[in-house]
């Protein structure tokens, strides 16, 4: 198999470095831009390698270029913003090479899977939503959701923190500033009796327990995290939400911030003449205050599905959490976000998961059980529990 991938970036490295670990890949193309970048990850993709890694100059916004560049290679991972993924993918798909990508908007994922037709003509699979959220925590909250026979609620929540919180905000950037304000800010999609509805950014805080070293954290809801998987499931689902987790106090703070207006995209003057969006500033001071690089992240997942099994109210729970691998330069966020894009791309090269061709969202588009077992492979510390919800907690913990 050979694989080329699209930005050489935290995310494009994570996945080559993944996609380098099985023998069965004989190469993977790198490729940017910008020489510095492509530089940087020879170096860090070298212990991996063995000859097999490739790093190319290829303009991510030229289909025209990716399209010829592709001949030969099994599939194309993109990891680069998002407004460049609807082109990329119909290059892949003219060039007849599966496509997976991160996602990141909900609206262009839309007009992907509507090239269902021509990938099936190609003999191909698209696959975008493939990084962590949405991606992996979908697909957990898919696999769940097949272990009972019918599904009231679905709720996914997920984060990245740091492992040593600095207060006040305890927190660390793990991905761009200005992505992480509009999962601030922009409203976020859910089901309500079985309805679709927005939510704004933020809202509805919750208390929530986790598991240790984690304890008490919070979660509201985030924009994107979703993206098709409420309209896929309304009408069959009464409640479905996704919420991002972070350290107490948090949300807070930001939720103050938004009220008092830093995160407008709408010019103010400062001073006489002289006009700035107050998102742009506080995008700078995100940068600034969120940005600890040497610190260690952590990810975690934590969904709750419940519903009928046998005709009993049940519930199961997924958890997840990664702490990266220092060793290897290789941050929680790295590994959650691009090693699904490279799981579910190497699925589809090589038919584990019989991904038929075409072009689906997510939470139809992965096997759920097949992307479990090659996550658990790379050392995730997924676990699920289930129980019953007749019975009452004293006993069923009596019977264990």
């Amino acid at each position: 198999m050979r694989f080329l991938i699209l930005g050489s970036g935290f995310q494009g490295r994570a996945c080559a470095y993944d996609m380098l670990r099985n023998p069965a890949v004989t190469e993977v193309a790198l490729c940017d831009m910008s020489a510095a970048n492509l530089a940087s990850a020879k170096k860090f993709l070298a212990k991996v390698s063995g000859g097999r890694a490739k790093f190319k100059r290829l303009d991510a916004g030229n289909p025209a270029a990716v399209k010829k560049a592709l001949k030969g290679y099994s599939a194309l991972v993109s990891c680069v913003p998002y407004f460049l993924n609807l082109p990329l993918a119909k290059a892949a798909i003219a060039a007849r090479v599966h496509y997976v990508d991160l996602g990141g908007n909900t609206d262009i994922v839309k007009k992907e899977i509507a090239l269902h037709p021509l990938a099936v003509k190609a003999g191909v699979s698209v696959l975008p939503d493939n990084g962590l959220g949405p991606g992996m925590i979908s697909t957990l909250a898919v696999h769940a959701m097949s272990m009972l026979d019918s599904v009231d609620e679905v709720l996914i929540r997920d984060g990245g923190l740091p492992q040593k919180p600095v207060p006040p905000m305890n927190y660390m950037l793990t991905f761009s500033e200005h992505g992480l304000i509009n999962e601030y800010v922009a409203p976020a999609t859910a089901l309500r009796g079985g309805k679709l509805v927005e939510i704004p950014g933020l809202s509805e805080t919750e208390i929530i327990d986790l598991p240790a070293p984690l304890g008490r954290c919070e979660a509201a809801h985030a924009a994107g995290g979703l993206s098709t998987m409420a309209e896929t499931y309304a009408g069959k689902v009464k409640t479905m939400d996704n919420k991002l987790i972070r350290y107490p106090g948090h949300i807070a703070v930001i939720n103050a911030m938004a009220a008092m207006g830093f995160f407008d995209d709408a010019p103010l003057e400062v001073r006489k003449g002289v006009k700035v969006a107050p998102r742009e500033i506080a995008a700078k001071l995100f940068r600034r205050h969120f940005h600890r690089p040497g610190d260690e992240d952590m990810v975690v997942i934590h969904n709750i599905v419940r519903g009928l099994k046998d005709g009993r109210p049940a519930e199961i729970v997924h958890s997840l959490v990664d702490y990266g691998d220092k060793a290897n330069g290789m941050t929680a966020m790295m590994r959650t976000t691009g090693w699904p894009a490279s799981i579910v791309a190497q699925m589809a090269a090589d038919g584990r998961g019989r991904i038929k061709p075409g072009a689906y969202p997510v939470e139809i588009g992965v096997p759920a059980e097949s992307f479990i077992d090659e996550a658990r492979k790379r050392g995730f510390n997924l676990t699920w529990k289930f129980r019953w919800l007749d019975v009452p907690a004293t006993a069923e913990a009596a019977a264990a």
